[in-house]
């Protein structure tokens, strides 16, 4: 005999009416939303990967039985970077393979720009960038994709021979040893290390989903809560009539899987039709090839499969009650009170990441488990403070709104956390960025060009710098040159490297054009300002604030999904009380006013709490780095704990005209 499970599933579904319907879509809407979320955060990951796969090839990887040499190097204009690979097949050898993005290796003279430099090329003048890339005349080359990170990255590749200083020489001073340049004999371009400006990004996007994954799980559950006691009646009678809890619980899971698993669909098509969107969003080095950001079919399934399954949990586990006292379900006499063990642990697990964070010498896996375990005490005692909040208030409340808020938060103090714990939990990642301040120093010479000079004679740093004056004459560029020879002398760019420095006076144009000017010298390490010195850091600091205000953006997507949601589904399941209350002779605008204090008293307590935590979090961060709390950093906590509250209450009051619905006739209760 076949189970009936599945059908009266289907039948109580389609007769739970139009309120029945509307919690259905929001709980959708819900697990769409944590799709949707989910993906990007996957896509993100993966992505970065993907980026720093395809830069690996600018890290040449040695080998002594190589065909071929190849020297990375880095140059700037208009004050970004330009990285410059020379390549030169060495005689006797088999012919080298030609290098990701190319269709052969590059001949002598041969000169190969990627898109984003050949329009650079075209768009200054010759003098500012053009003549640091002669060509043959054979026209320039193009750097396909497959070799590099972003469409706009800047990145030239020139055949050289095998006498060439650019790739005979040394491949930079120390100062440049963090990859801007390197050099080494190679046998392919199959490199394992990314280049030091993809080397970040992966760690970056983990950041990101260490701080949104727990706000979007908690989401997903919700889904699954989402009209809970709705069901719970109906199932509380189903068990009253002789249902098993299995029964029940099978029932349960059957239909919140199947409303996550839809939701979590429109969330993957919604993810499928922004991915061009997305990749135009710039992080880096520059924005995304749209298949970085494809996580495949496995992957659009494994997100699903998970929604529905968190949501499927999530329903199940609130029906506890239900198979144990259905009677008191059906009653409605079931206060939901917390126990004063989730106190207990959010003060241990508190305690535990504060020392762990005194200590210091953490990896970037250990800083994000922390993070998560911040999240998850707080998740933790979130539903004890509302609790508690809620007894306090019904003892001193003065006003109807206060009292029927009050009341509410103690009957239902889970509930109430799920409408604001997602905003709540984005105060920590408003109150860590908008304080945290990353600046590395580096090196202050405004201005000035160096040159380091390889060569053991003292004479031939002289030579270059005479040389180096004749060059700038011709190029039209003021400048004053200096020659040093002395390891003593550190007190400028070359840090006590022999070499000549070049101080240019005017704007960026005239900088530009003393680079290209140089390069003209032909040395080992190519012509270098204070930018380039500073560059790693420098993107270190933009990828940390990006990675900031997107996770910002994102975590005020979640939360306003969850509040607005929330407040929908609890209008829906309170409506038989809001019905009640109307008829005993209850304003509908102190049924509303009770409604927004129930989520702005709890929001006003906590939040406070976590936005705190955010900021210490980011003061450690600081104090890690050497560096001082940033000035603007209050000013945008302040923007920040505005947006956050404008969210809350434009989410909430979207619920308005609904409570105004499902209280229009009082008299006729609902089904």
């Amino acid at each position: 005999m076949p189970s009936p499970i599945l059908p009266l599933t289907w039948h109580l579904a389609r007769a739970s009416g139009r309120r029945g319907l509307q919690g259905q879509v929001l709980a959708a809407a819900a697990a769409a939303v944590s799709a949707l979320v989910l993906l990007v955060l996957f896509a993100a990951y993966l992505g970065a990967g993907s980026r720093a796969e395809r830069t690996a090839w600018l890290t040449p990887q040695a080998d002594r039985h190589g065909t071929a040499v190849q020297a990375v190097a880095t140059t700037f204009v208009r004050g970004e970077p330009v990285t410059v690979v020379s390549l030169a097949q060495l005689p006797g050898r088999a012919a080298s393979p030609p290098p990701p993005g190319l269709d052969h290796f590059p001949k002598v003279g041969e000169v190969f720009l990627s898109p984003g430099l050949a329009d650079l090329v075209r768009e200054l003048p010759a003098r500012q960038l053009a003549d640091r890339f002669p060509e043959d005349g054979s026209g320039y080359g193009t750097v396909g994709g497959a070799g590099l990170a972003a469409p706009e990255q800047r990145l030239a590749v020139v055949g050289r021979a095998v006498g060439d200083p650019a790739v005979s020489g040394a491949a930079g001073t120390d100062m440049l040893s963090s990859g801007l340049a390197a050099r080494a004999v190679v046998s392919d371009f199959d490199g394992t290390s990314p280049h030091a400006f993809t080397s970040n990004d992966r760690a970056m996007a983990l950041t990101a989903a260490g701080l949104l994954v727990v706000p979007v799980i908690v989401l997903a559950a919700a889904s699954g809560r989402l009209g809970a006691a709705r069901r719970e009646e109906r199932l509380a009678g189903l068990r009253l009539a002789g249902a098993t809890p299995r029964q029940i619980l099978t029932m349960t899971g059957v239909e919140a899987a199947a409303v996550g698993a839809a939701g979590a669909v429109v969330g993957a098509l919604v993810y499928g039709a922004l991915l061009p969107a997305l990749a135009r969003l710039r992080f880096g080095v520059g924005s995304w090839q749209t298949g970085d950001l494809w996580v495949g079919v496995p992957g659009l399934f494994a997100v699903i499969v998970a929604v529905a399954v968190l949501t499927a949990l999530s329903a199940v586990t609130t029906l506890r009650q239900v198979a144990r006292a259905p009677l008191g379900v059906a009653q409605q006499s079931d206060p939901r009170r917390t126990r004063l063990v989730r106190l207990v642990l959010f003060a241990g697990l508190l305690l535990y990441v504060v020392t762990t964070l005194r200590g210091g010498g953490l990896t970037l896996s250990q800083q994000l488990a922390l993070v998560v375990l911040a999240y998850a005490a707080f998740w933790i005692v979130g539903p004890w403070v509302v609790d508690r909040l809620g007894r306090l208030l019904g003892r001193f409340a003065r006003r109807p709104a206060t009292l029927l808020a009050a009341r509410r938060l103690s009957d239902d103090p889970r509930g109430a956390w799920r409408t604001v714990s997602g905003l709540v939990l984005a105060g920590f990642v408003a109150g860590f960025f908008s304080v945290a301040h990353l600046d590395l120093g580096g090196t202050s010479y405004p201005g000035q060009v160096a040159v380091p000079v390889t060569s053991e004679h003292k004479g031939a740093v002289r030579e270059t710098a005479e040389h180096a004056r004749e060059l700038l004459k011709d190029a039209g560029v003021t400048a004053t040159v200096h020659a040093h020879t002395s390891d003593t002398d550190t007190d400028t760019l070359l840090w006590g490297t022999p070499g000549i420095t070049a101080q240019v006076t005017g704007g960026p144009d005239r900088m530009d054009a003393a680079l290209t000017a140089l390069t003209r010298l032909r040395t080992a390490v190519p012509p270098y300002t204070q930018e380039t010195t500073s560059a790693i850091d420098d993107l270190a600091a933009a990828e940390l604030r990006d990675t900031g205000l997107a996770t910002l953006a994102v975590g005020f997507v979640v939360a306003t999904a969850s509040a607005g949601l929330t407040a929908a589904a609890n209008v829906l399941d309170r409506r038989r009380v809001y019905n009640r209350l109307r008829l005993a002779g209850t304003p509908l605008k102190v049924l509303d006013r009770a409604r927004v204090r129930e989520s702005v008293l709890p929001l006003v307590v906590l939040a406070g709490g976590v936005t705190g935590s955010g900021v210490y979090a980011a003061m450690k961060l600081n104090e890690a780095g050497g560096t001082t709390v940033d000035t603007s950093g209050a000013l945008r906590l302040a923007v920040c704990v505005l947006v956050g509250a404008a969210v809350m209450f434009a989410a909430i009051g979207a619920s308005r005209p609904l409570l105004r619905a499902v209280t229009a006739d009082p008299a006729q209760q609902a089904d």
